[in-house]
């Protein structure tokens, strides 16, 4: 295991360089990949197929909530590839995470 990089070597890469990512697991089976895009944005991916049952979801939504109590900001999860439509994120006012949009129905 590396220690962590102080936040300003890894976002005062060149433009074009690689993206780091830092790997944290809440929990032994779910993983958050966060990737250092902007100094101003907290972006990260968590594989949906680690979310079965309702256990590990709950770990995703309490994962979701510490970030957002801890900043002081609402955290939005988008599905892959769809940029702007949130589907679940956390509410800072409500202090809770939120269904935010319904879900599709194939």
């Amino acid at each position: 295991m590396l220690p962590v990089p102080r936040a300003e070597a890894v976002l005062s890469r060149l433009a074009d360089a690689e993206c780091p990512d830092l790997r944290v697991w809440p929990t032994a089976y779910v993983l958050a990949v966060f990737r250092f895009h902007a100094a101003d944005e907290v972006d990260f991916d968590v594989d949906l197929r680690e979310l079965q049952g309702q256990e590990r979801l709950d770990v995703s939504c309490d994962f979701l909530r510490e970030i957002g109590r801890l900043l002081g900001k609402p955290v939005l999860m988008d599905p892959e590839g769809d940029d702007g439509h949130p589907v679940i994120g956390f509410d800072v006012e409500a202090e809770r995470v939120v269904l935010l949009a319904d879900p599709q129905v194939n």
